[in-house]
């Protein structure tokens, strides 16, 4: 066997070493692709568009509000779904003509800005009550999304992972797309965050 041919298989077994190590443990357990089908997500994410999800993140710390998540919808978990986190455990979430308010465990109440929506929402819903481990999750287009608004709270053992990374189109890509600060949230009290 030439000295060529026995680098060139040398080289490939590499290659394949360093897949099996490296490459199928990352894309196992710490990222995945998403492709978002549908227009549930809209404007902020189209039909088509190609995301990573981080599925190490939450191991870390807990789902925060604003936090755009890929997650097995809980009517059946082969269906997968995205939408972003709105109301988090221990709160109450009410909707009144589209505008959300949350009463958190010690009563404060806030009202959340939201400038993604661009389409006029005139939902209403029943105060509900979020028990520990569950989300209350929508999607940006408000009119045409099925979420807790329909089938309420989200089991945080459903939860995949945060969307970190849109890779196409080409021209939207980039890192924590869909990313909402509430800083500017009105209570009567207090005033939400998030990083």
């Amino acid at each position: 066997m030439s000295d060529t041919r026995k680098g060139l298989l040398k080289d490939l077994f590499t290659l394949a070493l360093l897949i099996i190590v490296v490459v199928i443990p990352i894309r196992v357990f710490v990222v995945s692709p998403f492709v978002v089908d549908g227009e549930s997500m809209h404007p902020t994410f189209e039909n088509l568009d190609y995301l990573i999800i981080d599925e190490l993140l939450y191991y870390f710390r807990a789902p925060a509000r604003g936090d755009v998540i890929v997650f097995r919808y809980p009517g059946n978990p082969s269906i997968f779904y995205i939408k972003r986190i709105i109301g988090l455990p221990g709160e109450t979430v009410s909707i009144n003509h589209g505008t959300i308010t949350i009463i958190s465990a010690t009563g404060t109440k806030l009202t959340l800005p939201e400038p993604y929506i661009v389409n006029d929402d005139a939902t209403y819903t029943k105060d509900v009550s979020l028990h520990s481990g569950e989300y209350f999750v929508m999607g940006d287009n408000r009119p045409n999304s099925s979420d807790s608004r329909v089938w309420g709270p989200l089991p945080k053992k459903d939860i995949i992972g945060r969307v970190d990374l849109r890779l196409l189109p080409i021209k939207e890509s980039g890192f924590f797309p869909g990313a909402a600060s509430y800083a500017a949230a009105s209570s009567s009290t207090a005033t939400l965050a998030t990083p």
